[in-house]
């Protein structure tokens, strides 16, 4: 199975970039979908975004136009570029895979991401 090891955040003011990585303990060349998910205290994990085998992305909403996932198979390792912060994208991400489509998602231990205002 394969384990996914995120890092790469931290505390960052308003308006800052961060970029987290999360390496995978073996190839994700056949993985169908990689993706970050998000979860701050009190609340329920979310979806940030995710990417296709295909290369194919998606994005919450409230995400658009500031963060940008991407895949480097070859270093079995994704990314999540994540600019314009706010101090309510504080949160734990979490990296997260999925052999197939349909299939239960791995989860990586969780990065913390702290946003001052």
């Amino acid at each position: 199975q394969v384990q996914l090891v995120e890092s790469g955040g931290g505390l960052v003011q308003a308006g800052g970039s961060l970029r987290l990585s999360c390496v995978a303990s073996k190839s994700i060349f056949s993985i169908a979908v990689m993706g970050w998910y998000r979860q701050a205290p009190g609340n329920q994990r979310e979806l940030v975004a995710t990417v296709s085998r295909g290369g194919t992305t998606n994005y919450a909403d409230f995400v658009k136009g500031r963060f940008t996932i991407s895949r480097d198979n070859a270093k079995n390792t994704v990314y999540l570029q994540m600019n314009s912060l706010k101090p309510e994208d504080t949160a734990v991400y979490y990296c997260s895979s999925k052999e197939k489509p349909w299939s239960l998602p791995k989860w990586g231990q969780g990065t913390q991401v702290t946003v001052s205002s």
